[in-house]
């Protein structure tokens, strides 16, 4: 039996982060658990002390409930090497589309994350290689792939 999990990105500033990946894998930010106002309300609830609230929204969630929520946690430094794991953006389609179709669509949406915040890093395309993808980082630095 499958568990459920969430995702966690550390960063420095949760808000911008939650704000831009929810844009960019089409989520929500997610709700204050029910009972509370707030996730600062729950936060409070739980002992968190009052010097570590008032960060904004840090997680975000698949409005259908297919992906797994996403929690942006505060960490003091600064991300300083390459990510060990990294999401991939999957916006080509499947294999039945033409490679110049999918590459259409993987260039499209390179241009949407940029305009959201994001950095085009490099295409990755090898002659006679049925595969286009773009390497891309998030407003933070962090490492992704759109396919």
């Amino acid at each position: 039996m499958a568990v459920s999990y969430q995702l966690v990105i550390d960063c420095r500033s949760p808000e911008p982060l939650a704000r831009f990946w929810a844009a960019a894998l089409h989520y929500v930010i997610a709700p204050a658990p029910t009972g509370f106002d707030s996730w600062d309300d729950f936060y409070r609830s739980i002992g968190v002390p009052e010097a570590e609230l008032g960060i904004g929204f840090d997680r975000i969630e698949d409005p259908v409930g297919g992906g797994p929520r996403i929690w942006f946690q505060i960490v003091p430094e600064k991300k300083s090497i390459k990510n060990r794991i990294h999401i991939d953006v999957n916006a080509s389609g499947d294999r039945d589309s033409s490679l110049d179709s999918r590459r259409e669509r993987v260039e499209a949406e390179a241009e949407r994350l940029v305009a959201l915040g994001a950095t085009r890093l490099h295409t990755m395309a090898e002659e006679g290689l049925d595969h286009y993808a773009v390497a891309m980082t998030d407003p933070e630095g962090n490492e992704f792939d759109i396919n």
